[in-house]
């Protein structure tokens, strides 16, 4: 059984979500903001980049399922590292491809490699640690008496 917030903002984005041509469900800056927990300013500023690009009812921005998809995997791409330069990349092979049953197969090299750049850099931060943490506990190391 749901809790009652989940069933309000079920219900809200039920109530408050347009449609754009009548075909795609619409969801309002709120709507995403809250979804992803991001301000409404992040989506805004991803707009000015150009990576987001809803459709305007007035001074109402409308998004679509496809703007939703797009936030998601900006904000996945962000997260494990991505700079905007690069999320815009990843975003055109994706809109280029996304007709095909997986758009994402086409930037997986990048993936991959990001994955590798990650790892690297986890082994490095756990030598770091490893190599401090002896300094620290050492009388001998560079902090002993």
């Amino acid at each position: 059984m749901t809790n009652t917030n989940d069933f309000r903002m079920m219900m809200d984005a039920k109530t408050s979500n347009s449609s754009i041509d009548n075909q795609e469900p619409a969801f309002r800056i709120g709507n995403l903001a809250r979804e992803f927990n991001v301000t409404l300013r992040t989506l805004r500023f991803y707009e000015d980049k150009g990576l987001l690009t809803p459709k305007r009812n007035g001074t109402t921005r409308l998004y679509s399922n496809c703007d939703r998809i797009r936030l998601k995997l900006i904000l996945f791409s962000k997260k494990i590292g991505f700079s905007l330069v690069e999320i815009r990349q990843i975003l055109e092979v994706y809109d280029k491809n996304k007709h095909l049953k997986n758009p994402m197969a086409s930037v997986r090299d990048q993936f991959n490699e990001k994955l590798a750049t990650l790892n690297t850099q986890k082994f490095e931060i756990e030598d770091a640690i490893e190599e401090l943490t002896q300094q620290l506990s050492s009388e001998d190391g560079l902090f002993g008496d």
